[in-house]
């Protein structure tokens, strides 16, 4: 019997399939770091997020007195959600006021440094002394000392919500 190697799908064509799938996912940013804000407010973005952000990146206000830095279409598609639901729901609409005017568009500089806007620095209370961490689709910005009182206070429960948060998911 004389196969057609046309009609078969090789392993590479699945390599292939596999990495055009992947493109098309937002970047999956993880870890801690501790970068410092100099003295003019910039912080060195940790190697590993500068090429999953991109060259265009935004700052915003996040929650739990944090900023969030997010990838440009990240940024867009959460402004979106948020707007489809705003003109009749004043929850929303407030919440994208706050959302949208504090956020700022960054690019950073050829050392990789980003301005963190002073406005965002008295919000989420920044020092020199911060901790950057990978949420998945976004990164968040933390002054050290909240963070580290955040993890100590959420990590009881972070075993005890696992059942509730990530039902189908096996480990």
């Amino acid at each position: 019997m004389v196969r057609n190697a046309e009609s078969e799908p090789s392993s590479n064509d699945a390599s292939a399939s596999l990495c055009d799938m992947m493109a098309d996912l937002p970047p999956l940013l993880l870890g801690t770091y501790t970068p410092k804000i100099d003295a003019k407010g910039r912080m060195a973005l940790p190697a590993k997020f500068r090429s999953q952000l991109g060259p265009g990146m935004v700052m915003a206000r996040g929650q739990e007195h944090c900023v969030y830095l997010l990838p440009q279409m990240e940024f867009r598609r959460i402004a979106m959600q948020i707007q489809r639901t705003s003109m009749g729901n004043r929850a929303a609409r407030e919440y994208l006021r706050v959302f949208l005017s504090g956020a700022v568009d960054q690019d950073p500089d050829k050392q990789g440094r980003v301005l963190v806007p002073q406005m965002l620095r008295d919000y989420a209370n920044l020092g020199d002394d911060i901790v950057v961490i990978g949420v998945g689709t976004r990164a968040e910005i933390w002054n050290r000392q909240a963070w580290e009182e955040y993890l100590a206070d959420k990590e009881q429960g972070y075993s005890d919500i696992a059942d509730d948060v990530l039902p189908a998911v096996e480990f």
